[in-house]
């Protein structure tokens, strides 16, 4: 019995002590060095298989940052390919009315989808840039006569013959046209990267998905140009010659010349 009642004497002063000691290690020490507020953060690079990682220093970081940002080409780019898939845009809006194969319209409405939600990305790109979009007025005004189209791009002349056409003969136009079409694009990619151009993250990743996708889907047409036609299927009313010509016109979607002419 005595020596219970002791240790209910010291118990609740070891229990102080040890709580003291407990609060006293996780806030530190008098002799504990304070942090820094101005230590400057610590920047690893990893490095390659095999290879030990390394520390940048402000100045290469700098560097990296600057080398990054966008460039005129960027910007040329963009707006290039906005008024490219825009006209892509005015060729599969023909397919429906026009096409003799039953998957034909199906890739066409893929291409859209795909199109269009890539022209929304490349307006927001330039917007958030203080950087301009093609107008309205832009995408009306023609630029093709006398000098080179954007490479893929379909000139006037075979725009009008793709709307004039139908059937079998309308789905070899579409394909070869488009083919030609989303090639140009590769090729716009190619060209934007010859000119030191797609550096920055965002424009490069934008870039990376245009080369793929187009590719991925010059695979496909392919694939169905030389499997030739199929069952036809029935087809809606073909729009009028005026609004032919009002795609023809769209079709350019211009800009400045040095947006839409090569050369």
């Amino acid at each position: 019995m005595h020596a219970r009642n002791s240790v209910k004497r010291w118990l609740p002063a070891a229990l102080a002590v040890a709580g003291a000691m407990l609060i006293g290690g996780c806030f530190g020490g008098p002799d504990d060095p304070e942090p820094s507020a101005e230590a400057e953060p610590r920047i690893v690079q990893a490095g390659a298989p095999g290879e030990p990682s390394r520390e940048i220093s402000p100045d290469e970081l700098e560097k990296i940052e600057s080398a990054t940002k966008h460039t005129q080409a960027d910007v040329d780019f963009m707006r290039g390919m906005i008024h490219h898939h825009a006209q892509a845009l005015v060729m599969t809006s023909l397919v429906r009315a026009r096409a003799a194969r039953r998957d034909l319209p199906l890739l066409a409405r893929r291409m859209e989808i795909s199109q269009e939600s890539e022209i929304q990305v490349m307006e927001k790109w330039l917007t958030d840039r203080d950087e301009e979009p093609p107008s309205d007025e832009e995408h009306l005004h023609d630029h093709g006569g006398g000098g080179s189209l954007m490479p893929g791009m379909v000139g006037a002349d075979k725009l009008e013959r793709l709307a004039d056409a139908d059937g079998r003969r309308f789905d070899a136009l579409f394909l070869e046209y488009m083919i030609n079409h989303h090639r140009g694009a590769v090729t716009m990619v190619e060209r934007l990267h010859a000119a030191n151009g797609g550096a920055e993250p965002e424009i490069g990743a934008f870039t990376r998905h245009v080369e793929a996708d187009q590719n991925i889907e010059i695979g496909r047409m392919q694939d169905l140009l030389a499997a030739g036609t199929r069952k036809p299927v029935a087809r809606r009313a073909r729009p009028s010659r005026a609004a032919a010509k009002r795609a023809s016109r769209l079709a350019f979607a211009g800009g400045k010349p040095r947006i839409c002419i090569i050369g």
